[in-house]
């Protein structure tokens, strides 16, 4: 399996280079440098504890340049502040560098490629990024912190977010170079209400392997509760009443006190006809969306136990 990547490149390369001059698209699309990628094996935490310095974002990867590894020098791993504070918007950060991970620290995997595990701790991106727990000038639970990295190679070649065009990003190569960190606190405890909308009217289809995956799901210190506004036409893995007016349903979810983390998590719609509202027990709106915006993946809810 190793190999292709490189089988791969060198097709295209051999296509391009048989080939007459000519002004079609597709000539554009071949001819294109053979590069280097890091491929996602697995995200094994996405959540910073920022009142835990040592709280860590933890991903495994995989390297493969044309020479199956031998090019590998180093990964760099930068961060970025993503702001989700409302009423206040920390000035940009732009990325910055928090470590560099050497050749020498890669281990060969079952492929007969480099891989090693990525483990950014919060204290070190906190420094990094210098600003302080503050949601006027700083971070804030909530935010996201966007974890960028960057392949380099002994040839001096770079690659990293910008570089990596969509093929490489998904499917078998799994390439994105780029991921996102939840900062999370203790959440506050109680009844959380969830106002669910479908603009179509007729509920979330988010049937076992389609377009929305199984609904909204809270991870709350691992025993993990299932949401939807549940559709007449569709089928799930959980216990789930379809709703007498597909446009709008409202669920109650109770976070138990003591409870140390609570991961809200939303796989997205398709259609982009869905929307939601949730409200903490203190009143506040917690996350809400505009139809087809929310948010694929981890959702920026953070209200902390005072």
């Amino acid at each position: 399996m190793k190999n292709i990547f490189k089988i791969l490149c060198c097709s295209l390369l051999v296509v391009s280079f048989s080939c007459q001059e000519s002004d079609n698209t597709i000539d554009d699309v071949l001819a294109y440098e053979t590069g280097a990628i890091l491929r996602t094996i697995s995200v094994d935490s996405q959540l910073l504890n920022a009142s835990d310095a040592n709280s860590l974002f933890s991903v495994t990867i995989e390297e493969q340049d044309e020479e199956d590894g031998a090019l590998l020098q180093e990964v760099r791993v930068l961060v970025e502040l993503r702001d989700l504070t409302t009423e206040f918007t920390t000035p940009a950060t732009g990325e910055v560098l928090v470590q560099t991970i050497p050749a020498s620290e890669f281990s060969t995997g079952p492929v007969g490629l480099p891989r090693t595990q990525v483990n950014m701790a919060f204290g070190d991106a906190a420094a990094a990024l210098g600003i302080p727990l503050d949601p006027e000038t700083g971070y804030n639970p909530g935010d996201i912190f966007i974890i960028k990295l960057e392949l380099v190679l002994t040839d001096g070649r770079v690659f990293g977010a910008s570089s990596a065009a969509g093929i490489i990003t998904g499917g078998y190569f799994s390439s994105p170079f780029q991921y996102n960190a939840l900062l999370t606190c203790s959440p506050m405890s109680g009844d959380y209400t969830i106002n669910m909308f479908d603009v179509y009217g007729d509920g979330w289809q988010t049937t076992s392997g389609g377009d929305g995956g199984e609904g909204l799901t809270i991870d709350m210190d691992g025993v993990v509760t299932s949401i939807a506004m549940c559709s007449q036409w569709g089928s799930y893995d959980f216990e789930c009443t379809p709703t007498n007016d597909g446009y709008t349903a409202t669920a109650i979810v109770n976070i138990p006190a003591g409870t140390e983390s609570a991961i809200w998590n939303f796989p997205g719609d398709y259609y982009g006809e869905i929307s939601l509202q949730i409200i903490a027990p203190n009143g506040v709106i917690a996350y809400e969306s505009e139809t087809g915006g929310t948010i694929t993946g981890l959702l920026p809810i953070a209200v902390c136990q005072q």
